[in-house]
Parts: structure tokens; C-alpha cells; sequence
């Protein structure tokens, strides 16, 4: 009788930090499967990954990928939660593996079924959620000893093998002080940050010094104006860390201030107390005469740097007059394109632009024609070479069920269908990714002119909107968001009207979506073909 296939799946979390738990997870699973008369085929492993999560896990997604393909029969693992400690993980996996007819044997827990699987998720589960409660209070012993739990913050560097303890680094401590004494004095970020960056004194991370590294967010007490470690505190449980069920990944959620613990630690002290107060006193002004105020500009968050690629905001707003300028030259003064530029000529341009172009219907079914000229070329002798391979896929997947459906009356035995249809499998593999790699017919796309109607009528009004300063409804805002993904401003001499790239999609106004982009010179739209970005300032 042929041995039934099996792959093996070995896991470790980062907490133990050790290659030799996967191989020791698979000689024990190898001796298993050897005494349950399985053939071992494949292995996979996931090293120094969490089983909180599936997120991340090379090993366990292309083993599921495997079986898919019917490359084995059993999953041979140490224990279920190898697989996943998560309750709706693990009831994942086992239902998708029973599903294409894949057994889950564990050495300690023998063959998966719905009970086993339902108990070990809930077991795994509060595994974890009683490993974090630990975890928390181990931490928080250590700040009642006075050491830190937290990252290494800039000025400090930890003390090898005394876990938690921190000593002063002379140098970035002065930098420090340096950072409070101006603030102080009255200078902004962005012009501590600037200063910083033009004597190439090295930042905490990253290269170069930001505004928002030295201001932090007051609602999160982060940045090194508000660090409470350089006024001799520390300050642990601000913020816990939580894991989105969708991406796997670690997100931070504010903790009430009731639930934050501080501790006094006066060797640390870097700031004078006098000078820490005075500073954190300037920012509670500040935020109090300046409460944020969310801006509805139609171009918000699409306007980008032609110099460097970073976003553009508003630098100041003169009367009626709002002026952007590049974010890296503004907080960091890391960029040399330092020129401001007014924001209501943009949009007037941008609008005025998309409006000339879809208002021309020859200029549309140009773009349309175009896209589907291209789409054919591309395509051009594929066509005949994909139908030959489909025809001999389903001939494959013919002959194959032909075969099994003969082992399955009888006709033929095991042996003889042992033989016949691995290859057949194996040709069924080939002839899809084959498939896989052939582009599928083009489809023709047409235009809507109903649509681009529409659209023309929302750009009138939002003209009129721009013009006149008025309230954008939330239709006209989604108009040019549809329309547009984002808008390239390049530096321009002083006196001159800056070159715009706006790159954007036609898929709101055919039936397929096109990328298309366009240039602004002096106001003027013109097709990006041949378009090369001004070098001026470059």
C-alpha cells in the first residue's frame, strides 16, 4: 500500500531565540511520522515568529500554498499551537487543510479534530494574554527599582549586563541642553531641527533632525521636549501596544494618565528642573492658543516635492493668501527647495487643467484609443499560444479524473493508478503555470460619457468655489480625488509659475482603468509624453 505523504511544520517564538528547537521539533515530528507509516516529502518552519499571529510567518504560508498544490496528504507538528496560538488562526488553518483533505497529526495531541483544535485556540489564547500580564508586571518592577523599561532615549546608553540601567552620554547630553535652552529662549522646532542639521550633528535615528523628533505629541507625551527621563522621571504605561486582528501589526494606544507609573530617578537628570518646567509650560500655551483645526483643501495630502519627493504643507497664510512649501525644507531644512508657493494658484491651475482636458472629447477617445492599440500589441501571437495550453489543461484534467475514476470502480488498481497519475498532476502544475504567465485577452474599454459629463460639472463648480473662497461639498472634494492621485510641484525661479505633474487615473470615466499623467507649464496643460522634470534647482 503507497505511504501517505507528509510535510512538517516547526516553530519557535522570538522569545526563546534558539535554532536548535526547530530541529529538535523535527527529528521528534521525523520519528513520529516514521512510526505512523508516513513518508516525510517537505519541511517547513517559521524561526523566532510569534504564534499570536499568522502575519509575518513565511513558513506556515507557504505550507498552506503546498498543500493547495496536493503536495501532501498529513501535516506532521510537535503540538498545535506550532501552528497558531490564536484562536480564530487555528480554527482557520485546520478548517482550510480539512477542506482540501490535508490530516493535522501533532506528536503530543494526535490526529486535529474540531474539539481539539476549539480547546487548544482557547488554551493558546489565554496563554499569550497571561504571558502579556507578566511580562507587564516584570516591567514594572523594574521601574519601581528605578531602571528603565522602555527604549533607549537619545543621551543615554545602556549599561552591558545590568538590564534596565542607563548611563548619561556626555556628548548628545549637551545636545540636549541645547535643544531645551533654545526652546526656551524661543526658538521653534523647525528652526532647532534646521540648526542641527547644518552642523551635521547626528540625529537619534534616521538622517537628519525633524521638528516633530524634538515636539513630540503632546496627547502621547513622546518627543524630547516632553521626555520626563531628562527631568529625572520615568515615566512607563503611557501607551500599550495592540495587535490589528487584520494586519498583524503592532499598533500603540494612549493609556489613561491613572494608569501611567513614574518613578523618580535623579541620576539620569540632564535638564535642570527649572528649565524642563519652563519649556513644558511654553508648550501647554502654545497648544492651547493654537487648537488644530483640520484643513479641507481639495489637494490635501497630493501635493508633493519635485526636489526631494516629500509632501508639501502650508507654510503661512497671509489675509487670504495660504502659501505651501516642501515639509523637509520646512521642518528639517533638508532640502534646498525652500521657495513658498501659493496654494490657490495650484489648485486654479489643477482644475482649470483637468477641466480643459476632459472638456475635449477628441482628447479622451485619444486616451482610450491609445490604451487599446497598446493592449493589442502586447497581446499580439499570445493569443493562439494561450488557447493551445488551456486546451491541453483541460485535456490533462480530463485523462486525470478518467483515471482516478477507474481506481475508485475497481477497473484499474492502486498500483496502476499510483503510477499513471502523479505525472498527470504534475503535468496539470505545469500547463496552469504556464497559463498563469500568458496575459489574458484584452478587453476593450469605452468611454462614459455621461460620466465625464458629470465630472465637468463638479469642476465648474468647484471653480467657482476656489475663486470665491466658498465651501467645497463633499461631491466636489471626491471629484478631484477621483481624478487625481497626486500632484508633483517643481522648483521654479523666483518670479516664475512652477511646473506641475498631476498623475491621476481615467477609471471613473471608462469602463477599464487608465493611469494617465499630464504637465502644468505657465498654466498651460500639456500631454506627458517627452515630459522631463524641470533641472532648475535639482
Amino acid at each position: 500500500m503507497t505511504m501517505k505523504r507528509a510535510a512538517i511544520y516547526a516553530r519557535y517564538s522570538s522569545d526563546l531565540q534558539t535554532d536548535r528547537s526547530i530541529e529538535d521539533q523535527v527529528s521528534l515530528c521525523s520519528d513520529f511520522a516514521a512510526k505512523q507509516g508516513l513518508a516525510i516529502v517537505a519541511e517547513f518552519d517559521d524561526r523566532a515568529r510569534s504564534g499570536a499571529s499568522i502575519m509575518g510567518r513565511d513558513g506556515v504560508l507557504a505550507m498552506m500554498d503546498a498543500a493547495r498544490d496536493g503536495k501532501f496528504d498529513v501535516l506532521v507538528v510537535e503540538a498545535l499551537d506550532r501552528l497558531s496560538r490564536d484562536q480564530e488562526d487555528l480554527a482557520g488553518i485546520y478548517k482550510r487543510l480539512t477542506h482540501i483533505g490535508v490530516e493535522i497529526r501533532a506528536v503530543h495531541d494526535g490526529k486535529a479534530d474540531i474539539v481539539q483544535v476549539g480547546i487548544r485556540g482557547l488554551v493558546g489564547a489565554l496563554y499569550l494574554q497571561d504571558l502579556a500580564h507578566k511580562v507587564r508586571r516584570g516591567m514594572a518592577g523594574v521601574v519601581r527599582d528605578g531602571r528603565n523599561a522602555g527604549g533607549k532615549a537619545y543621551g543615554y546608553a545602556p549599561v552591558p549586563g545590568k538590564p534596565g540601567e542607563l548611563v548619561i552620554v556626555e556628548e548628545e547630553a549637551e545636545v540636549v541642553r541645547r535643544i531645551f535652552a533654545d526652546y526656551a529662549a524661543g526658538k521653534s522646532p523647525r528652526e532647532i531641527a534646521g540648526d542641527l542639521n547644518a552642523e551635521n550633528v547626528a540625529p537619534p535615528r534616521g538622517a537628519f533632525w525633524q521638528a516633530s523628533t524634538i515636539n513630540g505629541n503632546r496627547k502621547r507625551a513622546n518627543g524630547m521636549l516632553q521626555n520626563p527621563i531628562y527631568d529625572g522621571r520615568i515615566v512607563w504605561n503611557r501607551v500599550r501596544m495592540v495587535k490589528d486582528p487584520d494586519t498583524g501589526k503592532r499598533i500603540s494606544r494612549v493609556n489613561p494618565q491613572s494608569e501611567w507609573q513614574e518613578e523618580d530617578a535623579p541620576h539620569l537628570r540632564i535638564v535642570l528642573a527649572d528649565i524642563f518646567a519652563q519649556v513644558n509650560g511654553r508648550k501647554v500655551r502654545a497648544t492651547s492658543d493654537k487648537p488644530m483645526k483640520k484643513n479641507a483643501r481639495i489637494l490635501s495630502g497630493l501635493l508633493k516635492c519635485g526636489a526631494c519627493g516629500a509632501g508639501m504643507s502650508i507654510k503661512d497664510k497671509m489675509g487670504r493668501v495660504t502659501r505651501i512649501m516642501c515639509t523637509k525644507a520646512k521642518e528639517a531644512r533638508s532640502c534646498h527647495n525652500t521657495r513658498p508657493y501659493v496654494l490657490d494658484d495650484i489648485e486654479a491651475t489643477v482644475v482649470d487643467g483637468l477641466r480643459s482636458r476632459l472638456d475635449d472629447p477628441k482628447l479622451l477617445e485619444f486616451y482610450v484609443e491609445c490604451y487599446n492599440d497598446e493592449h493589442k500589441k502586447l497581446y499580439a501571437g499570445q493569443g493562439v499560444s494561450r488557447e493551445k495550453a488551456r486546451q491541453r489543461l483541460a485535456a490533462a484534467e480530463r485523462e486525470y479524473q478518467r483515471i482516478l475514476q477507474l481506481a475508485i470502480k475497481g477497473v484499474i488498481s492502486e498500483e496502476e493508478a499510483a503510477e499513471q497519475l502523479p505525472p498527470l498532476r504534475e503535468e496539470k502544475k505545469r500547463l496552469t503555470d504556464e497559463l498563469a504567465v500568458i496575459p489574458e485577452p484584452p478587453k476593450v474599454v469605452t468611454l462614459k460619457p455621461a460620466l465625464v459629463a458629470r465630472y465637468l460639472r463638479s469642476l465648474e463648480e468647484l471653480d467657482a468655489a476656489v475663486k470665491s473662497g466658498g465651501m467645497l461639498s463633499l461631491d466636489v472634494r471626491r471629484c478631484v480625488r477621483d481624478l487625481v492621485t497626486s500632484v508633483t510641484v517643481f522648483p521654479s525661479s523666483a518670479g516664475e509659475r512652477p511646473v506641475l505633474k498631476v498623475d491621476g487615473y481615467l477609471s471613473s470615466l471608462v469602463d477599464e482603468g487608465l493611469s494617465h499623467r499630464f504637465a502644468v507649464r505657465g498654466g498651460t496643460m500639456v500631454a506627458e509624453e517627452g515630459f522631463e522634470p524641470p533641472t532648475q534647482g535639482l
